[in-house]
């Protein structure tokens, strides 16, 4: 779709694409811009390449392309809306098409007519930042940059390394020093610079934007880059397509900045705005206990305030979520809630989530699950409501706290006598 405007979620001032990169000139790193299309330029059906097909690129035409001009097909005489331009650049890496699957044995147990688990684990680098990365990197090699940066707790770091490894693109990386082994491994096996920084979250995000403007790097910071909303909403538009557009009641989504929330709520509105559904599910964030300043600002009913973030969770440890006046309003706007839950529910989560479906997820990928655990405890849910959660981070990117969920190994001498011995 063709993009009309900006706009400033704190003071709603519009601005032309021409005229700023970021954030809203006058609020500042707290002005995070929305992306407005203008819908009337949407085109309902076009065509790709083959070799896109099954990816988030089948979505391009919700994607931030002007392709409102009908071009030949390529190689025969047939019209359609895409040029060969607008498939230039794409990452080479099948991001997106993740499976959803329906299980009917949980769905029982929490007393809910329908659990679909939305399973962004089998992505590229194996979290749901990839579809973030993907567009960014996209449109940073259309502008013709030589390097890219971001901040990260590890998912969307190592996500924006292996998608620019993929495409040789440079790439600078900042990460509290605290991030887990296995994700800063993949930062380095990926060849990316890395920056270990003595700090929080919150310290590393202002230093890559601090080396942005020394060193003129592209910067795919959440909540600072508005295409990383835009990139993360096509979970929910592959969502609306794998359930035939009979949209979820429900949508439980894990809590830290605040974007992927805000990519769900835009994956939908897209759909509304276009005229294909009807509804925006209810969109439930689940924070951590340890990192809740979303929540605590929800119950409050006040603004966001910093918190110093201890959690288990540490893909959406966040202080001060730089997202979140924008994920609160899209919360409110779903008629949705948000909900908390405890390290050890998480834990308790991942374990259940691997026991019964096979899917491994790292602690922040369970939150949403362990809050839907938690809200059909306390009869929060309806018999005959339809629910979807999303997995978006795997289990093997943090070994040490899956371990902590899980009993452990027998020990034993090799012989069938102790192994009877431990039956």
């Amino acid at each position: 779709m063709k993009i009309r405007n900006f706009r400033c979620v704190l003071c709603k001032k519009e601005y032309k694409p021409s005229e700023v990169e970021y954030i809203c000139t006058k609020c500042g790193p707290s002005g995070i811009l929305e992306v407005i299309y203008n819908y009337n330029s949407f085109i309902n059906k076009a065509k790709v390449p083959y070799e896109f097909k099954n990816t988030m690129w089948e979505l391009l035409n919700f994607l931030p392309m002007d392709n409102s001009k009908k071009v030949k097909k390529f190689g025969d005489e047939d019209t359609q809306y895409f040029s060969k331009d607008d498939f230039n650049n794409i990452p080479p890496l099948k991001v997106g098409g993740t499976p959803i699957y329906r299980n009917k044995t949980l769905s029982r147990q929490l007393q809910i007519k329908d659990l679909y688990i939305k399973d962004d684990t089998v992505n590229p680098t194996s979290s749901l930042k990839d579809r973030a990365s993907a567009l960014v990197v996209k449109l940073a090699l259309d502008k013709g940059v030589e390097a890219i940066t971001c901040a990260s707790t590890g998912n969307a770091a190592s996500s924006l390394a292996g998608i620019c490894a993929s495409v040789g693109l440079k790439c600078y990386i900042f990460v509290p020093k605290a991030a887990p082994k296995a994700k800063i491994a993949q930062l380095l096996m990926y060849g990316a610079e890395v920056f270990a920084v003595d700090g929080s979250y919150d310290d590393a995000f202002d230093l890559s934007i601090e080396a942005t403007n020394k060193f003129g790097w592209y910067n795919r910071n959440t909540a600072y880059n508005p295409f990383t909303i835009e990139g993360k909403k096509t979970v929910s538009l592959e969502i609306a397509n794998q359930l035939s557009f009979k949209i979820p009641d429900k949508v439980f989504v894990p809590v830290g900045d605040g974007c992927i929330i805000s990519g769900v709520y835009k994956g939908f509105y897209d759909l509304i705005k276009i005229g294909i559904i009807k509804k925006i599910p209810q969109l439930i964030a689940v924070q951590a206990e340890g990192s809740n300043a979303i929540y605590l600002a929800m119950k409050r009913g006040d603004k966001i305030e910093s918190i110093k973030p201890n959690t288990i969770a540490d893909s959406i440890a966040v202080g001060r979520p730089r997202n979140g006046e924008m994920a609160i309003s899209n919360i409110r706007a779903s008629n949705g809630g948000i909900e908390v839950v405890s390290d050890e529910e998480i834990l308790n989560a991942m374990r259940i989530l691997a026991e019964r479906t096979g899917i491994f997820a790292e602690p922040a990928g369970a939150t949403a699950f362990a809050g839907l655990i938690k809200m059909s405890r306390e009869k929060k849910l309806k018999p005959d409501e339809t629910v979807v959660i999303l997995v978006t981070g795997s289990g093997l990117k943090d070994i040490d706290s899956a371990l902590k969920a899980v009993k452990k190994p027998h020990f034993i001498k090799p012989d069938i006598n102790d192994v009877e011995k431990n039956l």
